[in-house]
């Protein structure tokens, strides 16, 4: 694996630990956005891996699309992207951080890190 793939999931994974901290001091929108950041990265160590430079977006989907891997998920997973792209939004459009930050519980956020957790090991897997 070269050093730029590496580099996206050094940065997953760090990601990863402070989405779990977020989540344990009650920083719920963070979390959140940390966990779309996390698959963001992901995504785009697949796309590196596959010898191209990851675009400057955001949309998870796109990234999936263009890593070659969105074919290769299920419905769970293609869903779950979905779920993750409004959580990316409050840090772009302060204007939607009340509606965004409404939508998450501490159990939703919970879930929202361990459905995270197991995307990040599939697309390690995928490398």
């Amino acid at each position: 694996m070269n050093q730029n793939v590496t580099y996206w999931l050094d940065l997953a994974t760090e990601d990863i630990d402070v989405a779990r901290g977020l989540l344990g001091i009650g920083k719920l929108l963070y979390c959140g956005f940390m966990c779309h950041l996390v698959t963001e990265k992901g995504l785009k160590a697949i796309i590196q891996n596959n010898g191209a430079t990851p675009p400057k977006i955001h949309d998870l989907v796109k990234l999936a699309k263009q890593g070659g891997v969105y074919s290769k998920m299920d419905d769970k997973q293609k869903d779950f992207l979905e779920v993750l792209l409004p959580l990316q939004i409050e840090a772009r459009y302060p204007s939607h951080k009340d509606n965004v930050a409404a939508s998450l519980t501490k159990s939703r956020c919970k879930e929202i890190l361990e459905e995270t957790e197991l995307l990040l090991k599939w697309i390690e897997q995928q490398l």
